[in-house]
């Protein structure tokens, strides 16, 4: 599969998937629907589009977590994570702020710093420094 590099920014192309685990050293946007059935280590920042899977881990320095994505081991994010609506994670384990986006389902959720819940979602623990809640959803 062709990854497309702008600087420090690989760029996978539509419908891109990848048998396999995938390392990225820079920062990694794909588009939606792309399917990564290993696991992903991504340098940078880590953009994860639309409908998108992954089959493992996830490790970055920061994400972005587009709606509907499915990710079927841990994300762990070195900074910030945002998840967007309807995502399904296994668990997130973060060491920056983590914004959880309305119909998520995620395991545990651990950071050192802030987790903010917008709307309902669904999750095991969600642990870390404080913990806001805006919306229930309803």
């Amino acid at each position: 599969m062709k990854i497309y590099r702008h600087g420090d920014t690989y760029i996978a192309p539509k419908g891109s998937f990848f048998d396999g685990n995938v390392k990225i050293d820079g920062n990694f946007i794909t588009p939606p629907e792309t399917h990564i059935w290993g696991n992903l280590i991504v340098a940078g920042r880590l953009e994860l589009g639309p409908f998108s899977t992954v089959g493992g881990t996830v490790e970055t320095r920061s994400a972005i977590i587009g709606h509907d994505v499915r990710i079927k081991g841990p994300l762990v994010v070195q900074g910030n994570a945002t998840v967007c609506d309807n995502a399904h994670l296994h668990s997130i384990r973060a060491g920056g702020d983590v914004i959880l986006r309305p119909g998520i389902v995620v395991g545990d959720v651990t950071t050192s710093k802030t987790i903010f819940v917008y709307g309902k979602i669904a999750s095991e623990h969600l642990v870390g420094r404080s913990v806001k809640v805006y919306g229930n959803g309803t």
